[in-house]
């Protein structure tokens, strides 16, 4: 029976390995500059595989040469400081090689290049918008009390470097390819997750927090967006799209877009035709 047990945890390890080597569920192709997340994480693989492999062929090793025999009793041994020393330095090295690669990664994570563009990601309840700055080069202010039907993404409508603000609430966004791009990311009512997976790009979005990362696109293509945190139950339907393509298309594409003061005076105008009062934050910019 024990050298059965044996065989069977040896049969697991072998077919573990097996699996992860040959498994079709890998990486997406990469289609950012985060190469080295890849790379921490298959490091992550190779050390908690072979602690996996060490502790499972232990545990044979174990039953086999332990296992019951007639006049064999058990040796009573609470203490051995050459195993706990051991065990102490083995656990603290894999720990620090498991640890440190992340901790580097994520501070070039966050370390966002001097010449990046800025954009913002806001997530609700089930969908994304998108705000990318004006002529100006910079975004407006924001605050939550501003939040209405006309004003969605809650832009301070008295702020004046908001007003050439790019509003996309579509679902879509178009970026250039080879360019750094620095992601605010705010939610408006519960957690949310900003996730591609191309880019190996995933932050957690937090109700009156924002958050931020960068990357650089470097293929042109429509990649996914996900919400990689359960939001509710449209939480499988929160899904969007990047394109990312060359200058002149996304120039071209930008250029049909509108601006915040735009987007107001035509719920301005909409609401006087229809006799209806202004929103909260219309009214707030006239105040």
């Amino acid at each position: 029976m024990a050298i059965a047990l044996a065989i069977v945890l040896v049969l697991i390890v072998v077919g573990s390995v097996l699996f992860h080597l040959l498994s079709p569920w890998w990486f997406t192709p990469i289609a950012s500059n985060w190469g080295h997340i890849d790379g921490t994480v298959i490091l992550t693989f190779w050390i908690t595989g072979a602690g996996y492999v060490a502790i499972i062929l232990f545990m044979a090793y174990c039953i086999l040469r332990f296992r019951h025999r007639a006049g064999r009793r058990a040796q009573y041994q609470p203490e051995n400081n050459k195993l706990e020393w051991a065990l102490a330095i083995g656990t603290t090295v894999a720990v620090i090689a498991l640890l440190g690669p992340g901790l580097f990664v994520w501070y070039q994570f966050i370390t966002v290049p001097e010449d990046a563009a800025v954009m913002e990601v806001v997530g609700q309840q089930w969908q994304w918008s998108f705000r990318l700055p004006g002529k100006d080069g910079r975004l407006g202010l924001s605050d939550p009390r501003f939040i209405s039907s006309d004003n969605p993404l809650g832009l301070n409508p008295k702020d004046p470097g908001g007003q050439d603000d790019i509003v996309v609430e579509g679902n879509e966004l178009h970026l250039p390819a080879g360019k750094p791009v620095k992601v605010l990311l705010r939610s408006i009512d519960v957690v949310h997750d900003f996730y591609v997976p191309e880019f190996r790009a995933k932050m957690d979005l937090m109700p009156g927090l924002e958050s931020y990362f960068w990357f650089t696109p470097t293929k042109i293509g429509t990649f996914e967006i996900l919400c990689a945190a359960f939001c509710g139950v449209g939480h499988p339907q929160m899904r969007g799209t990047i394109v990312v393509e060359n200058e002149n298309d996304y120039q071209a594409w930008l250029a049909k877009q509108h601006t915040f003061a735009e987007l107001s005076a035509h719920a301005q105008k909409a609401n006087l035709r229809d006799g209806l009062p202004s929103s909260g934050a219309l009214a707030a910019a006239k105040e």
